[in-house]
């Protein structure tokens, strides 16, 4: 059966402070605030993409989709105990003969920025990889340059590197998909071995992209929990972060796609710019209008605002699909909802660090460097907040840092 669809126009604009995870700024993409409905990846009516799942377009491409949903139920290549070295299905290696490289390097670091709890607990990871690397003598200069959200300062600071010609390896967060693009294949063509993490550009010129399986498995893992514990006719509340961002709009044309094969009814499909205080405002809007019966998120920084409203309107706890924030994980724990909490992996900030390692030392790395990507289940609920009990609130469970030098000290007091 196919889901019915209430459309409602988006409460918030896009001027909204980001906070959430994996993400940081849009690329050009229609302000919700002035369509009649939420948009599909495409950009087509979500009503009319409902009808067949979602539609193929700049974001959504079915093949990637499946690609990644049979991606969770491969083994990794590699320790388990070292998630953030596993490989999943690496199809190409990549020759590094031509970057071997003797003594300490320069690495160098474009980042998008440090602007939601996600970022910082990776960046704090990488730091502390670095510093291993730098005491064992194979980094010598650490340099970053963060471009705090803005598309413009990031690909003024490639060129930066570039032009001062001394990296030894060149890593890229990009902020945006098809706006640091060029920047990325200037980098690629200076010579520099470049090695692109967290989210993708629109070229695969880098020795390596590094990433989790992706937003398609994100999105899918979440929606296809709610259609399993919730009942035919249940209603879903879709909480979304900003547009432009390929694994955000991922997440939301998976979810979608398997919401559109479902017996659920999704009530509204919101963008929140990840502020918690528009996150409560908005739930608290719906709860007003009648039952929510589920709430999907594609980032779960905020969650606990949208357990909150629920709590304030007196009304029965969703069955909830967050992150591994710690703040969700605890909230989660205390109210004994049926939940779980989806990772992107946040261990991931080190896999570059240790590419660029590898790189210098002329061994194969993977082009498309896949790492795993397994949530936080009502299982593993307690051993994770068992190991993370001293860790701050907006710290992510799945920081993959324990065995480094820093550990605990570097992430709590950040």
């Amino acid at each position: 059966m196919q889901r019915k669809l209430r459309v409602t126009a988006g409460i918030l604009g896009l001027g909204l402070a980001l906070t959430a995870c994996t993400t940081d700024a849009p690329t050009d993409t229609e302000d919700p605030t002035t369509t009649a409905a939420p948009t599909t990846e495409s950009g087509t009516d979500a009503a009319t993409a409902a009808e067949g799942g979602t539609e193929e377009g700049e974001f959504f491409v079915r093949a990637d989709y499946e690609t990644e949903l049979a991606q969770r139920d491969m083994t990794p290549e590699g320790d388990p105990e070292t998630p953030w070295l596993q490989m999943i299905e690496p199809i190409e290696m990549a020759d590094t003969a031509e970057f071997a490289a003797e003594g300490p390097q320069t690495l160098c670091f474009s980042n998008a920025s440090i602007s939601n709890p996600w970022r910082v607990t990776g960046w704090t990871t990488m730091q502390q990889q670095v510093e291993v690397l730098q005491a064992e003598g194979v980094i010598g200069e650490f340099r970053v340059a963060d471009a705090g959200d803005d598309d413009n300062k990031q690909i003024s600071d490639i060129e930066s590197f570039i032009s001062d010609g001394d990296c030894g390896a060149l890593i890229i967060s990009p902020s945006t998909t098809a706006t640091l693009t060029p920047a990325v294949e200037a980098a690629c063509e200076s010579g520099v071995p470049v090695i692109v993490f967290d989210r993708g550009v629109n070229t695969d010129c880098a020795v390596t992209f590094i990433h989790p399986i992706g937003g398609y498995a994100y999105g899918a893992s979440g929606a296809e929990f709610l259609v399993e514990n919730l009942e035919p006719g249940s209603t879903v509340l879709a909480l979304r972060i900003l547009p432009g961002v390929d694994v955000l709009e991922h997440r939301w044309g998976a979810a979608n796609d398997i919401f559109s094969q479902s017996d659920l009814e999704v009530v509204g499909v919101e963008f929140t710019g990840g502020d918690g205080a528009q996150i409560k405002d908005i739930v608290t809007q719906y709860l007003q209008r009648g039952d929510v019966d589920g709430i999907w998120m594609d980032a779960g920084d905020g969650a606990v605002a949208a357990v909150e409203a629920f709590e304030d309107a007196g009304a029965d706890y969703p069955v909830f699909v967050g992150e591994d924030e710690l703040s969700f994980l605890r909230k989660w724990e205390d109210t004994g909802m049926t939940a779980i909490g989806l990772s992107y992996s946040n261990f991931q900030w080190r896999t570059p660090v240790l590419a660029a390692q590898m790189i210098w030392n002329g061994e194969e790395v993977p082009a498309e460097w896949v790492l795993p990507q397994e949530p936080v289940t009502e299982d593993d609920l307690a051993d994770y907040l068992e190991r993370n009990v001293d860790m701050p609130s907006l710290h992510y469970a799945k920081f993959g840092g324990e065995d480094l030098p820093g550990f605990p000290d570097a992430w709590q007091g950040r």
